[in-house]
């Protein structure tokens, strides 16, 4: 292991991916190098603790077999013996280590040696009840003792039944706080027992007394009998034992269990009364009123375990132990809890789902699905009704609960519950009109899905909701794609309905009939959408969208901006249009489409496109084109052999379909400097007509025009030339990461990685933005303009300082036509005073002044972004290091 290999890096791979992890290594490799370092003895706890969790975490990664399993537990058992007794949580997991590795490698339902010795060594452990051996520092171990006997008990169910006797009685004499940690221990092994009891024929009372008072060595042999848990399901039968057996030591030792779980915490009692209720239910000589004095407090409880347990105890039950008046307190209480101020939302959400859920004495449906009591009305839940000031999860529970409940209400009830929830769903689309969150979006077209999954069949609110759809779209077109996984959820869900279809043909509608000047580039790729997924509904007449198409085509210069994506978003379109069934009725529309965009739209990937898809509307019939564009279904391949029709399936086809991947890098950008060509593009043609007063207005004004601004430009070195024009957000220096995927001559597709490309500071430097030809008075105008703006600027945004440096006056003028020929825009030559502009994209200024003094040359810098000056400073440094004298 390399120093900076650590094993904290190592772990950590290994969890996130152990397969990827080992294939550098080996398991048993890894697994010796963990527990070599587990032996050592300058390791700390907390590392060992970190090595401990890949056992317990992929145990059967490390140990793929039963002696390997074997001999790894052997060895955390070495080394729990030797660690030092004050590590008691370093014991602690390597105990939980040996469990995980015994349970999952097999080695306990193998009966296998080390299997043995380590349950003796926990058994031995958790008989030295109150600590009067250990002392309290041990308490720990005899609770992780208990824990893993309670593991190994529940995967080998069973093995602890012959030694209920002396669980009970330890479970007597603890009395400290692990009293808890004995009982479920317990309870988990007399359930169990009773269990196994119930697939034996013949058991009488001394069978099940024999069991009760059992004190002798570990069930093997019943380790082979997996057992699922019980079905509690009023439709499933439960196993039972005889109703002739005397239970009354069982009982009795169930009542006491029950009185003392008003000891334990919430979780120690719900897993308590779980075990209780399984054991009730497998004994039918015990009636279920042995609870009865429990429901009142069960019923007044705050915590989700306690509650949680009472509804399985009222599902196996029911009326045998609770009351029609229990039932309803219960509902009442379940409504209370779920709008409770004081609970956290998952919590809320925990009591609405057990409404929605609630077990009946008599339900009418026993599906198991979200079916509502009988005994929960408008009335009940009128504290439950949704607002917008629900957090999503809530409203949306809410809204689902409301559905359901007016959905069985009578009518008169039912309408001014339902006006409510429409009115609710109209509130939220405001919301989202009213530039909503994300979060509300999603959670208004969530909100909408609920209330049409229960009542798409009532017109006057589902026609209402398609019109108010549709003008929030006309106002909001990126609500394109909520629209699309609306109406497909429904389509879903309700086969039958015809709410979707009537969606998307009034999308269509308002789309076509939509005015010009609305149909921007931006808002057209979203109509694409639209309209494209319209295409695909047999019921809609697709000529209205033919038609806009063209149009849209014709009278704009949408094909010559040479757009691929909207290109591309049209052919989609294109190709619904060619599998829509209706597509003799809108053919001469169609192929007047396809022949425009192929003479007329200036991108040769999309002309290509149009004329196969025409080529394919004029040569073939309608079903032969709907199988060769049928597409398998979502996330699948294609349909088979559907391209046999155009071209012949070979090897040589699927090699020209994919990209391949290049070994090594076989592109390369190269920065030329061409300061001839190098200058700012502007619309500042007009800019010498303009007075001088208002020069610098009007010179600030060009900024503001749509599209304005610098690109420097980087060549490939090689033909053909690829050139990579960069627009830059901000003025500095950068690093770009750049791919390309290209062709060859023999029709291959390949992918490469490019070198980094660096921009440095002064190629970013551009010309002053002026009209071409502009005279050096007019550039000298503008420069004093700016400098004097920017000395008497905001000094949060301006700066202005003082560079200095040595040389002669013969190389200084050498160092001014080398570095700044390209951006010089005047010189003073009785003054020894020169004037150098430097355009940074999208839109800040460095000013220079270089003065040749008696001592020194003097720079002084202005600037409109303060941000800028240290690598001005940099830059000015580099190019005089060489003319500085001494």
């Amino acid at each position: 292991m390399t120093p900076g290999n650590s094993w904290d890096e190592r772990i950590s791979a290994f969890l996130s991916s152990p397969s990827q992890f080992l294939s550098c290594t080996t398991s048993e490799s890894f697994l010796s190098e963990l527990l070599d370092e587990l032996r050592d003895e300058k390791a700390n706890d907390h590392k060992k603790v970190l090595l401990l969790s890949a056992l317990m975490e992929h145990p059967t990664v490390l140990c793929p077999t039963t002696s390997a399993g074997e001999g790894t537990a052997q060895e955390l058992i070495s080394i729990l013996t030797f660690t030092p007794q004050k590590s008691i949580s370093l014991k602690c997991h390597i105990m939980l280590a040996v469990t995980n590795v015994l349970i999952c490698t097999s080695c306990l339902a193998s009966r296998t040696k080390v299997a043995e010795d380590y349950l003796d060594f926990l058994f031995k452990t958790i008989q030295d009840t109150n600590d009067n051996t250990g002392g309290l520092a041990l308490q720990p171990l005899r609770a992780t003792a208990c824990d893993s006997l309670r593991e190994m008990e529940s995967c080998n169910p069973g093995l602890l039944s012959q030694k209920l006797e002396a669980l009970y009685y330890l479970k007597q004499q603890e009395t400290t706080i692990l009293h808890q940690s004995y009982c479920t221990l317990y309870t988990q092994s007399l359930k169990n027992a009773i269990r196994l009891l119930t697939q034996e024929k013949d058991v009488d009372t001394s069978k099940l007394r024999s069991v009760l008072s059992g004190n002798e060595g570990f069930a093997w042999k019943t380790t082979g009998l997996p057992l699922s848990m019980l079905p509690f399901n009023m439709m499933t039968q439960i196993p039972q034992l005889s109703t002739m057996l005397d239970c009354k030591e069982l009982k009795s030792i169930l009542s006491l269990l029950l009185e003392e779980s008003y000891l334990m915490t919430p979780i120690s009692q719900a897993l308590l009364l779980r075990g209780l209720i399984e054991i009730v239910a497998m004994v039918p000589a015990i009636s279920p009123s042995i609870f009865k004095s429990q429901l009142l407090r069960l019923f007044g409880t705050a915590e989700v375990e306690l509650m949680h347990a009472t509804l399985l105890m009222k599902g196996t039950f029911t009326d045998s132990l609770f009351t029609a008046e229990d039932e309803h307190f219960l509902l009442k209480r379940l409504v209370g809890m779920a709008q409770h101020p004081l609970l956290r939302i998952p919590e809320k959400l925990f009591y609405m789902d057990c409404i929605l859920h609630f077990p009946e004495n008599r339900p009418i449906s026993s599906s198991g699905e979200e079916c509502l009591p009988v005994l929960v009305t408008p009335r009940l839940t009128l504290s439950l009704i949704p607002t917008v000031f629900n957090d999503s999860a809530t409203m949306l529970c809410r809204l689902n609960l409301l559905c359901l409940v007016h959905l069985e209400a009578d009518e008169e009830e039912e309408g001014k519950g339902l006006a409510y929830l429409f009115d609710h769903l109209m509130a939220l689309l405001k919301i989202v009109d009213n530039q909503g969150s994300r979060e509300m979006v999603v959670t208004s077209f969530r909100a909408i899905f609920i209330f049409l999954i229960h009542f798409n069949y009532m017109e006057k609110f589902s026609e209402k909701l398609v019109n108010s759809l549709c003008n929030l779209y006309s106002r909001h077109c990126c609500l394109a794609p909520h629209l699309i996984n609306l109406a497909d959820r429904i389509q879903e869900c309700l086969e039958d309905s015809l709410w979707s279809v009537q969606l998307l043909k009034a999308l269509q509608k308002c789309i076509v009939e939509m005015p010009p000047l609305q149909l921007t580039l931006q808002d057209l790729r979203w109509h694409l959408k639209i309209l494209g997924r319209v295409a695909q509904e047999s019921q809609i007449v697709q000529r209205n969208t033919i038609c806009l198409l063209l149009n849209v085509l014709i009278n704009s210069n949408l094909c010559e901006r040479k757009n691929w994506q909207v290109g591309n978003a049209i052919l989609a379109v294109c190709r619904n249009l060619l599998q829509h069934p209706t597509l003799n009725q809108m053919f001469i529309e169609l192929a007047d489409l396809l022949q425009h965009m192929t003479k007329h739209y200036e991108d040769t990937d999309i002309q290509d496109h149009a004329r196969f898809y025409y080529t394919l509307l004029t040569n073939l019939s309608w079903e032969k084109l709907a199988g060769v564009l049928a597409k398998g279904p979502e996330g699948g391949q294609a349909k088979v052999r559907s391209l046999s029709a155009i071209v012949a399936e070979n090897d040589g086809v699927t090699s020209c379909l994919t990209v391949h991947q290049t070994d090594g890098c076989v592109l390369q950008l190269m920065k030329i400097h061409e300061p001839g060509s190098q200058h700012a593009t502007t619309g500042a043609d007009t800019l010498e007509t303009v007075d001088k007063k208002d020069l610098f207005e009007v010179y600030q004004e060009q900024f503001k025009t749509p599209g304005f601004a610098s690109e420097i430009t980087l060549r490939d070195r090689k033909a053909p030339q690829v050139i990579l024009k960069l627009k830059p957000y901000q003025p500095y220096p950068t690093s770009l990461r750049l791919s390309a995927i290209f062709t060859t001559e023999d029709g291959l597709s390949w992918h490469t990685q490019l070198p980094d490309v660096k921009v440095s500071f002064p190629e970013i430097f551009l010309p002053i933005p002026s009209p071409q030809g502009a005279s050096h008075e007019f550039k000298e105008e503008v420069f004093d303009l700016i400098w004097n703006a920017t000395s008497s600027g905001d000094p949060d945004s301006s700066a202005t300082s003082l560079f200095c440096f040595k040389t002669e006056s013969d190389k200084l003028a050498d160092l001014i036509k080398n570095n700044f020929e390209g951006y010089q825009i005047a010189e003073s030559q009785d003054q020894n005073i020169w004037k150098v502009l430097f355009f940074l994209p999208p839109r800040c200024h460095v000013l220079l002044k270089i003065r040749q003094a008696e001592d020194a040359v003097q720079v002084s810098i202005a600037m409109d972004n303060w941000e800028l000056l240290p690598h001005v400073n940099s830059y000015l440094q580099n190019i005089t290091a060489h003319c500085n004298i001494a």
